[in-house]
């Protein structure tokens, strides 16, 4: 047969199988039986196009914070009324699905925080996060393929790194085996003489990596059709929104319910770039706050007790300008806030340094600066919840200074 590439192998298959990475053993490894049961897993949700984390966690407590915005400011009472953290922050009432967890200390936020150097560019800031790497834009590799390199091999299995969506993240670019797709059900094959045309088309290929990913593909997919992966309905009452990413977010508890080797998962939400007509509890920004809210709330409850195993960080690739624009929305900005949650986050705190909306203490009196460096965080997950050692090498040139670590975690 002649000579094809992945992409049209995949397309003439009429799969949904999208940025699979290989190694040669993979397919053995995928074949074996992973035992259940208290694997952590580290799951990344990269919220696209610059949260304003000044809407999300508002500093409703300070005075310029209501002055810089008049008509999209959150504040403790009223109509606009946000949900109280601390004297300083309050939570965006769409999140209200998350308050169990910043009542029992599950959930901490970090503020301030974001790149080094200010990059207002969506596809530079977007890349110099998911590689690790700020200010170097020859980097191949993400930090979570970095990461993924330094974990034991065994046991191991086809979903061991998998994005949900519907192409592979920078962040997890590189030479240790991904999988992404769009949702479980897609990925299954409804059709059996599609899955033997998929089979066949790999098997025939000339070049022995072609072959090898079709293979280690189908071993996939026959995991996900025997098992009834895509079928798997929640538990513990969960119920997660109609949306892309309550899609995604149940799948990935599926994964994480099913014990299929599932160690990092990633996945993201679009439709943060907030230029006009913000809202404020109605409108744009209020129904991405309510999804994302409700899509994590629902992954907590479902996973039940494998809660304690998973540790979930929602970043943004910059903030917003404090003051409101002419259109009632915000630009591009710098510092902004993560989300940290799961069984094992020492929460109910909003933790790292924050100077306050005084012009003194804005970036080029414009931005929240970022008072703590985004790798800090992805540092305490992947070192304190995975047990990755070397740091150094997943983030190059980069170590956190003992005054600078946050705590996010127990013991």
């Amino acid at each position: 047969m002649p000579h094809l590439s992945r992409r049209l192998l995949l397309q003439a298959s009429g799969l949904s199988l999208l940025g699979m990475a290989t190694a040669p053993t993979f397919l053995a490894r995928a074949a074996q039986q992973v035992p259940g049961g208290g694997r952590r897993v580290l799951v990344t949700l990269f919220l696209r196009g610059g949260a304003d984390g000044l809407s999300l966690v508002a500093p409703v407590g300070d005075a310029d914070y209501n002055r810089l915005r008049p008509t999209i400011a959150l504040r403790a009472t009223g109509e606009r009324a946000a949900l109280r953290l601390d004297d300083t922050f309050w939570l965006h009432p769409g999140l209200a699905a998350l308050m169990p967890q910043w009542s029992d200390g599950t959930l901490a936020v970090v503020h301030a925080v974001g790149l080094p150097q200010a990059m207002r560019s969506h596809f530079d800031a977007q890349d110099f996060i998911e590689t690790g790497t700020p200010g170097v834009k020859s980097t191949r590799e993400g930090y979570l393929n970095r990461a993924l390199e330094q974990l034991p091999p065994e046991p191991a299995s086809a979903f061991r790194a998998v994005a949900m969506q519907d192409t592979l993240p920078r962040a997890l670019a590189g030479t240790a085996p991904a999988l992404a797709l769009e949702t479980l059900a897609d990925f299954r094959l409804r059709d059996p003489q599609r899955g033997a045309t998929f089979a066949s088309l790999y098997a025939g290929a000339v070049d022995e990596a072609l072959r090898t990913t079709g293979a280690e593909a189908s071993a996939a997919l026959a995991r996900v059709r025997d098992e009834g992966l895509a079928d798997m309905p929640p538990a513990h009452g969960a119920t997660y929104p109609r949306s892309p990413l309550g899609k995604r977010m149940q799948d990935i508890a599926r994964l994480i319910r099913a014990d299929v080797g599932l160690q990092v998962a990633a996945t993201e939400m679009g439709g943060w770039d907030t230029h006009m007509a913000q809202g404020i509890t109605t409108g744009h920004f209020a129904s991405r706050a309510r999804e994302l809210g409700e899509a994590l709330g629902a992954f907590v409850q479902d996973l039940g007790p494998r809660w304690s195993d998973v540790l979930v960080v929602v970043m943004t690739e910059f903030g917003r300008t404090v003051k409101e624009n002419g259109s009632r929305g915000t630009d591009h900005g710098t510092g902004s806030a993560m989300l940290v949650l799961g069984g094992g986050v020492r929460g109910g705190r909003v933790v790292g340094p924050w100077k306050g909306l005084a012009a003194e203490h804005l970036l080029e009196e414009r931005d929240v600066p970022s008072l703590t460096d985004f790798r800090t965080v992805l540092s305490e997950a992947l070192e304190g919840h995975l047990g990755v050692r070397s740091l150094a090498s997943v983030f190059p040139g980069f170590q956190p200074r003992p005054e600078d670590r946050l705590g996010l975690l127990r013991g």
